[in-house]
């Protein structure tokens, strides 16, 4: 969806459809349940059962509510589903919840304004590209939405680790594990365009101030920002990935479209 030129826009649940990408009917799944250790009952009797550790390494992996446990030290693509992401982002508070409204602005939410926003750049944009813009803040349903700073904080480890999980989302989801360097820049400016509209709308930043620091939203988009309840954002997130999903061509069933 391109936003018009001369009409702003209201983001609420009425306004979320995309045209010409239609909204399949299904989410697919990597097939087989993850590996599970057998119970002690399942064993062979003549197999001895080790002693639990007085202190046991820690626990380096999270159950997400499809029952999947991702691995956070070595993040498995067959462990991620987009439910689980959706579930996660959409709880997720951008600027620390530290926005005006009823509701905070979640990720999930803003990661679609992005997708929005980079159809609007570039109208030509190829339907996997913005899957990816629609997932450039994925990691997120694990790590949560640090803020910039405190992300140059924490460093290179943070870094590498948000790396490896990024990786895996595009690997489970039919994408590059790296996004060229074009397709990046693209998203990273949809991203700070979004910031400047949050910045200015919901969390208390003056304009002049937000121009500083995010830039100029491109021309001719505009944007009222309404944030969502956690379970209509999450809803309205699995149905672009749905759309974009089927254009794609990694739904069940589905055709991918040629790109141009």
């Amino acid at each position: 969806m391109t936003a018009s030129s001369t009409m702003p826009r209201t983001w609420s649940p009425s306004t979320w459809a995309i045209s010409g990408l239609d909204r399949g009917a299904g989410m697919g799944h990597l097939t087989g349940p993850p590996p599970r250790t057998a119970a002690l009952s399942e064993r062979p009797i003549s197999t001895p059962v080790a002693r639990k550790s007085r202190n046991p390494a820690p626990r380096a992996w999270q159950r997400m509510l499809s029952g999947r446990r991702l691995d956070l030290l070595d993040p498995s693509p067959f462990d991620i589903e987009i439910e689980d992401i959706a579930h996660g982002l959409a709880r997720v508070a951008r600027w620390n919840g530290q926005t005006i409204g009823e509701h905070a602005f979640s990720v999930a939410q803003h990661s679609c304004v992005v997708e929005d926003i980079a159809a609007h750049m570039k109208p030509d944009l190829d339907p996997r590209w913005r899957l990816a813009a629609l997932l450039h803040d994925a990691s997120e349903y694990v790590i949560g939405d640090m803020i910039s700073p405190f992300k140059s904080a924490l460093g290179v480890n943070y870094k590498d680790f948000e790396a490896r999980l990024e990786s895996a989302i595009h690997v489970r989801f039919g994408l590059p594990p790296k996004s060229p360097v074009a397709i990046k820049t693209l998203i990273k400016k949809a991203d700070r365009a979004c910031a400047f509209f949050e910045a200015t709308q919901l969390a208390g930043f003056e304009r002049s101030e937000s121009l500083k620091l995010f830039g100029a939203p491109p021309a001719g988009f505009h944007l009222t920002i309404d944030p969502l309840p956690a379970p209509v954002a999450q809803t309205r997130y699995i149905e672009r990935y749905r759309a974009l999903a089927e254009a794609v061509g990694i739904l069940p069933g589905a055709h991918p479209r040629p790109s141009e």
